[in-house]
C-alpha cells in the first residue's frame, strides 16, 4: 500500500516469453503521446523485466490506452484496454472524492469532528481523538509513525475493519498531532468506516453506487479478493537476498482482505482510469450537466494540507526533486522542474501504479503495472512528463538502473556488515521451552512462540500465513524463516528479567529494502499470563 517506492530491480534480462508479446491500441491523434511511448515502453520493460504494464492518458477531454506485454508470466494472454490492475494507494483519491459527495450531499463538512461522526473512533491520547477532523483522517498528519499499524492487515488479516479501526486507540504516536507528514493507511480505514456511518452503504457499495456507475468504470473491482476474468497475476523478484533480486515469478503471497480497502483495494483497467482521469480533469464534471462532485469539492480535494519533507534524491534522479511538495486529499500536489504536478503513487505486493494530473496543460495520465519494477513506472512516468511540458528528454531508463544497482548493493553491504559483527556461539540463554508461550501486543494481538520437533517457530496469530521456524543468530535474537514465500523475514528478540524468565519480545525487518508497511519496529510483546 505504499505511497513511494523504496525497492528497484537488479534483473536485465527480457522475460524469455516476453518477446513477441507487445500490444498497442494505438492513440488517436488527439491524445498526443510521444512518438517514442511504444519503444520507449518496450526498452523500460526488458531493462526491468516487466511482464505487463498499461497507461491511460487524457488530454483536453480526450482519452487513449497503451497497453503491453502479458498478464501473467508463462501464460499468453495480453494486456489489454479492459485487464485491471491493483492500483494500491490511488484507491486513496477515490475515498477522498467519496467524503466529497457526502459534503456536497450536506452530511458531512471537512471540518466536522471524526468523534460525532463515528461514534467509538479513538487515537492514543485523549486531545487527538476529541480534536481530529474528518481532513485529518486524509493528510498524514496524525502523529502515527510511518507505515505504523499496517502489520494489522499485511498481507492478510482475520481481523475486520471495525476491528482495526478500534485497535487504533493502542497505536502510541511518533510524533505530536498535526506536527509533521507520516504516510499512513489504517485512517483511511478509519475513512471508510465514516463513509459507512454517515450514508448506511459500506464503502465498497458506496463506492461502486456513487462513483465508479456514474463514471462508467465497467472494469473497476472495489475488492483484491474478486478475480476478474481479465485479471493480472501479480510479479516479484524475491529469490535473492533481498526483494527486487533475480528472475520475476508470479507471487503466491499477496495481499488479500478487504479490512484496508478505502487505502488501497481498487483494481483498476486503462479504460476505467481514462474516466477518472477525465473527471479530475474537468473538476468533477461528468458527461452532459452533471456531476461527480462540485468545483468546490474538486478545489478541496486538490488544496494542499501537509508539507511533504523534501529529501535529496540519489545523483542520476537530480532532476526529479520538487521544490516544493504537500499533501492535499488523497493526493500529493508538488512541482516537477517548475510546473504544478497533482500525482500520486501506488503499490500491493505484486503490482505498481502512478497517477499523475497537469492542470495547466489539460493532461492526466496513469501507468500501471503487474510487478514490482519502480524503474519501468518512473522512467515512464517522466518520460511522460518531459514530454507534455516541452522539457528536453532524459535516459530516464539508465538512470533509474544506475540507482538500483545503487541501492541493491548498499543493501547488500549493509547486510553483509551487519553478519560480520554477528556471533552466534554466544547464546541462547535459554533452551527453546525457556521462550515459547503467548505473546500480546495492544495493537496487533497475539503471537505464538512454540517448540517443535525442528526447534522454535513463530505465528504471528492475527496473519494467516505469517507463521514460520526461528533461527538462533546470537544472544537472546532469532530471526523468522516464514513458510510463505515473498513475506519480509524479522530478527525477533527477547529481553529477559532479573529472574532469567521473557520480559517482553520485540522484532526488526531484516532487509534495509524491506517496505514500510512491515513495521515490525512498533511491536512490543509480553507474555499472556497463564490463567489458573
Amino acid at each position: 500500500m505504499t505511497c513511494k517506492f523504496a525497492r528497484l530491480s537488479l534483473r536485465r534480462l527480457l522475460v524469455p516469453f516476453m518477446a513477441g508479446a507487445l500490444a498497442v491500441i494505438a492513440a488517436p491523434a488527439w491524445a498526443a503521446a510521444p512518438q517514442d511511448l511504444d519503444a520507449f515502453a518496450a526498452r523500460a520493460m526488458k531493462a526491468f523485466d516487466t511482464p505487463g504494464m498499461a497507461v491511460a492518458i487524457v488530454e483536453d477531454g480526450q482519452a487513449a490506452t497503451h497497453v503491453y506485454g502479458i498478464r501473467k508470466l508463462g501464460a499468453p494472454e495480453r494486456v489489454d484496454a479492459h485487464t485491471v490492475f491493483p492500483i494500491g494507494s490511488n484507491t486513496k483519491a477515490f475515498t477522498a472524492a467519496a467524503l466529497a459527495i457526502l459534503v456536497d450531499q450536506g452530511k458531512l463538512h471537512w471540518d466536522d469532528l471524526v468523534v460525532d461522526k463515528l461514534p467509538g473512533f479513538r487515537m492514543y491520547d485523549a486531545y487527538t481523538s476529541q480534536h481530529m477532523t474528518i481532513t485529518d483522517l486524509l493528510v498524514h498528519r496524525s502523529g502515527l509513525g510511518l507505515g505504523q499499524g499496517d502489520l494489522m492487515f499485511l498481507p492478510s488479516t482475520t481481523r475486520s475493519r471495525a476491528e482495526l479501526v478500534h485497535a487504533i486507540r493502542h497505536l502510541k504516536p511518533a510524533t505530536g498531532f498535526r506536527s509533521g507528514f507520516a504516510y499512513d493507511n489504517v485512517l483511511y480505514s478509519v475513512a471508510g468506516e465514516l463513509v459507512e456511518a454517515v450514508s448506511g452503504e459500506r464503502w465498497e457499495d458506496f463506492v461502486q453506487r456513487h462513483m465508479l456507475s456514474p463514471m462508467g468504470m465497467r472494469d473497476t473491482l472495489t475488492s483484491l479478493d474478486v478475480q476478474g476474468p481479465d485479471s493480472v497475476s501479480l510479479h516479484g523478484k524475491i529469490s535473492g537476498p533481498v526483494r527486487g533480486m533475480g528472475p520475476p515469478s508470479v507471487l503466491g503471497t499477496v495481499l488479500s482482505g478487504d479490512v484496508c480497502a478505502p487505502a488501497g483495494a481498487l483494481r483498476v483497467s486503462a479504460d476505467d482510469m481514462t474516466h477518472w482521469l477525465r473527471v479530475q480533469l474537468a473538476h468533477g464534471a461528468l458527461d452532459g450537466d452533471k456531476r461527480l462532485f462540485s468545483e468546490a469539492a474538486s478545489q478541496a480535494l486538490w488544496t494542499p494540507q501537509t508539507l511533504v519533507p523534501i529529501d535529496a534524491p540519489p545523483a542520476p534522479l537530480a532532476l526529479t526533486r520538487p521544490a516544493y511538495q504537500a499533501y492535499a486529499l488523497g493526493l500529493f500536489v508538488r512541482d516537477y522542474r517548475g510546473h504544478r504536478i497533482v500525482m500520486h503513487t501506488g503499490g500491493v505486493l505484486g503490482a505498481y501504479s502512478v497517477v499523475a494530473i497537469l492542470p495547466e496543460r489539460h493532461v492526466a495520465f496513469a501507468i500501471m503495472l503487474n510487478a514490482e519494477d519502480a524503474g519501468t513506472l518512473m522512467a515512464t512516468f517522466y518520460h511522460l512528463l518531459d514530454h507534455y511540458l516541452g522539457l528536453p528528454p532524459t535516459d530516464w531508463i539508465g538512470n533509474y538502473r544506475q540507482v538500483d544497482e545503487l541501492g541493491i548493493a548498499a543493501a547488500l553491504k549493509a547486510i553483509q556488515a551487519r553478519q560480520a559483527k554477528t556471533h552466534p556461539e554466544r547464546g541462547p540463554s535459554l533452551p527453546p521451552a525457556g521462550y515459547a508461550g503467548v505473546f500480546s501486543d495492544p495493537w496487533y494481538g497475539t503471537a505464538t512462540i512454540s517448540r517443535g520437533k525442528d526447534g522454535m517457530r513463530l505465528s504471528m496469530d492475527r496473519t494467516p500465513g505469517m507463521q514460520g521456524a526461528l533461527e538462533h543468530v546470537q544472544y537472546d535474537t532469532f530471526r523468522t524463516h516464514w513458510s510463505k514465500p515473498g513475506l519480509e523475514d524479522a530478527y525477533v528478540t527477547f529481553a529477559l528479567r532479573p529472574d532469567g524468565s521473557v520480559d517482553h519480545m520485540t522484532m526488526q525487518a531484516i532487509s534495509p529494502l524491506a517496505d514500510f508497511s512491515y513495521d515490525y519496529q512498533d511491536l512490543y510483546f509480553t507474555p499472556v499470563a497463564e490463567k489458573r
